[in-house]
């Protein structure tokens, strides 16, 4: 009972960490984009609803704070939910990780070098160097891939890592292809739908984000949200997610899938296949090294999974969230990663 009530007052504290500002969604995310010559929105955008999360422990929802049934806007947490649509086009045989990405799909944008080297591991552990515009916003509009430690321009696929939402929209476009069906479709079909996720959520592209496949003109989501779009998921719907990973996939995904997906990237420690990863606790510093997250806008949007500790926490709009993993970690003892290794 100490250990639930030491869960439920964190949750309670963490009601009080609103982000400010999320009212007016257009301004915000202006704020955010840094590249003053590309700001124009071209996907839909959702006003915040206020923090709101849940946290669940060995399957079961022991706290909840705000409105964790409200969709929001999930900004690059959505980029784990291209993984995992990945995954399904993986355990279906579809695509090699060290297989260029040319010899599956007929793109133009592969289509000259480098770009023709670049393979499905390039583009989903973000180190495809890819250098072009889509959707009319260049890759170098993205301001995140010249933070310090990413790759400098001109790096050639492998040669670096840089977080870019241009080159995950392309991994988008590519999936799109090779699915030839529109992502989402796929996602609820293979995902949201068997884990009993609401029918609330919803992804979104770009008004022009659009692809000609078998003679249909399919839609492209983004796996961001700096020029709107993305995912727009609940707190609830996003644990499910999170469950889905803590039990190995539960058949629905491999765990092959998973532990690639978990695996640090040659050329970022902390990152695997567009999922962050806190095994040198470079990620959130105070949290326990076990700990794989989803992570939007700064950790403002968040889903976190520690196998460790069976406990899987999923957050919209909240500050300072790494004091909310510090407080509900402290509460539950660690064991072996390989007592959960494998539930169904």
């Amino acid at each position: 009972m100490a250990q639930l009530d030491g869960i439920r007052r964190a949750a309670a504290e963490q009601a009080r960490r609103p982000t400010s500002g999320i009212d007016d969604i257009a301004a915000y995310c202006e704020a955010q984009n840094l590249d003053a010559d590309h700001r124009d929105v071209l996907g839909p955008q959702l006003a915040g609803g206020g923090a709101g999360g849940v946290v669940v422990l060995d399957g079961s929802i022991v706290a909840e704070w705000g409105d964790p049934r409200r969709p929001e806007m999930a900004f690059s947490a959505t980029k784990s939910i291209v993984s995992l649509v990945a995954g399904t086009a993986f355990d279906d045989g579809l695509f090699a990780l060290d297989a260029p990405v040319v010899d599956t799909v007929e793109l133009s944008q592969f289509g000259e070098p480098p770009a023709d080297r670049i393979t499905w591991r390039h583009l989903l552990e973000q180190t495809s160097g890819w250098d072009g515009q889509l959707w009319g916003k260049p890759a170098v509009a993205d301001a995140q891939a010249r933070l310090p430690g990413s790759a400098p321009p001109g790096a050639g696929p492998g040669e670096g890592w840089a977080y870019n939402d241009v080159r995950v929209n392309l991994a988008c476009l590519a999936l799109t292809v090779l699915l030839r069906r529109p992502l989402p479709e796929v996602l609820a079909e293979r995902i949201m739908a068997p884990v009993g996720a609401s029918a609330g959520w919803a992804w979104h592209g770009y008004r022009n984000s659009v692809v000609r496949v078998d003679g249909r003109d399919l839609p492209v989501v983004s796996g961001g949200a700096h020029w709107g779009g993305g995912l727009w998921i609940s707190a609830l719907d996003l644990a499910l997610i999170g469950e889905l990973y803590r039990r190995h996939g539960r058949g629905l995904v491999s765990s092959t899938w998973i532990d690639l997906s978990w695996t640090p990237s040659a050329a970022r420690s902390d990152y695997g296949l567009l999922w962050w990863l806190n095994d040198h606790r470079t990620v959130f510093p105070t949290a326990p090294a076990t700990g794989r997250a989803a992570r939007g806008n700064l950790g403002r949007h968040l889903l976190w999974i520690d196998p460790a500790r069976d406990l899987v926490i999923a957050s919209h709009w909240s500050e300072n969230i790494e004091e909310l993993l510090r407080e509900v970690s402290a509460c539950v003892p660690a064991t072996p990663l390989s007592r959960t290794a494998g539930n169904p």
